[in-house]
């Protein structure tokens, strides 16, 4: 790899989500956030003081919330029971449980590079959530609670038409971010979990992801691009203008998903594994990303990615209890004024393994195929054109290639 993404990750401690920022944002979350994030997303030695209208925490964690339709699931076909994905939860949900100890100690580090992996469940057990259904949010805007909670329960508001023509869109701002090797208890200080090979990053696990998709019956396209290769500046520029090119090209596309990976840096030497366990497998945990707008934004539909980030939420976590962080609510873009099914999707950290990650991309899709089969459009409004004619995400076509709009 070129020097430069050498050069980014090293030495280089950093904020849960915060891996993903757009340039310059950072500095500004810092300011409004600090002394405000759980020390669970938040660096320790970069807290700042706090600015004053930030309000505490007031929301209890065990506020009762609805489950749409009663948590209740297609069941799956027989070739879908057949395929290595365990069957959906049913009946009470299961404790957040630890995971187990890792389990490949055969490759050890050399004690001047040895760091420590910590596993984790962060399936969001804290108070000052905001629930909805089965998932959980952490509010980090001025948007009261309330509000939010009522964004989360307007319902499904993306329904794909009945046409075989494309209607979800994965792409990769940071393509190159990958994962650790092995499941150990401890990593390289060398390492940049980076690589260009699309069979070792993020490439990887949106294939896996569109692959569930295409399975159900649903038009996908998957851009490969490498927005952050070989400069990493600008790399939301530019997938800016990748997914401009897909909306234009295929009018059908109304959910547009930024496949990433987090990284969480607890300590100089310590960073944290997002982990949980589903049919006897550890599956690297998600995490949602949705946007705000407080004014300097520029996202006029981001009521509209809340409500559908909620549904995605609750959808995975009615099918696979604790895979999923809370999800993220904050004041960043991240291309999301561009549609109005826009979402950032963070697959594990740089902790977890390639494995845990595209195990996790597969029950994701398995759960936002059922989630948008269960909402398409009658039949008979098939051919009709989506209403919102501002919202610039609504569209189609038809092939599931992997390309570069010209």
């Amino acid at each position: 790899m070129g020097p430069a993404l050498g050069e980014l990750t090293e030495g280089v401690a950093l904020l849960s989500a915060m891996v993903s920022m757009p340039e310059g944002s950072l500095a500004l979350l810092e300011r409004r956030f600090a002394g405000q994030l759980d020390p669970d997303y938040y660096t320790p030695q970069q807290e700042e003081a706090a600015e004053p209208y930030l309000r505490p925490w007031t929301q209890p964690e065990n506020q009762s919330s609805p489950v749409p339709n009663g948590g209740q699931k297609q069941p799956l076909t027989p070739a879908q029971e057949q395929d290595g994905l365990p069957a959906p939860a049913a009946g009470e949900r299961p404790p957040i449980q630890a995971p187990s100890p890792a389990a490949d100690t055969s490759h050890p580090v050399e004690a001047a590079y040895r760091g420590e992996i910590l596993q984790e469940n962060m399936a969001g057990a804290s108070a000052g959530l905001i629930s909805y259904g089965y998932g959980k949010l952490r509010n980090y805007t001025q948007v009261a609670d309330e509000q939010v909670a009522e964004m989360m329960a307007r319902g499904m508001n993306i329904h794909l038409a009945n046409t075989q023509e494309p209607q979800v869109l994965i792409v990769h701002t940071h393509a190159t971010e990958s994962y650790e090797p092995y499941d150990s208890p401890d990593y390289d200080l060398r390492n940049t979990w980076r690589s260009t090979e699309s069979g070792e990053n993020m490439i990887a696990v949106g294939e896996a992801l569109a692959q569930e998709l295409r399975e159900a019956g649903i038009g996908v396209v998957h851009d490969t691009t490498l927005h952050d290769y070989p400069s990493y500046n600008g790399s939301y520029e530019r997938s800016a203008e990748t997914i401009k090119g897909y909306l234009s090209q295929y009018p059908t596309i109304q959910v547009v998903l930024d496949v990433h990976r987090d990284a969480v840096q607890r300590e100089e030497n310590l960073i944290v594994k997002p982990v949980t366990e589903i049919g006897g497998k550890k599956a690297a945990q998600l995490m949602i990303i949705t946007g705000s707008d407080d004014g300097t934004m520029d996202i006029p539909h981001w009521q509209e990615n809340l409500q559908f980030a909620a549904q995605l939420q609750n959808a995975i976590e009615t099918d696979w209890p604790h895979l999923t962080r809370p999800i993220f609510f904050c004041y960043r873009k991240y291309n999301m004024d561009l549609t109005t099914g826009s979402l950032l999707l963070e697959v594990g950290t740089q902790a977890n393994t390639l494995e845990e990650a595209t195990y996790t991309a597969r029950l994701v899709g398995r759960s936002l195929a059922r989630l948008l089969n269960e909402n398409r459009q009658p039949p008979d409004t098939a051919s009709q054109a989506p209403a919102d004619s501002a919202a610039p995400s609504q569209a189609s076509t038809s092939s599931a290639a992997s390309t570069t709009p010209s």
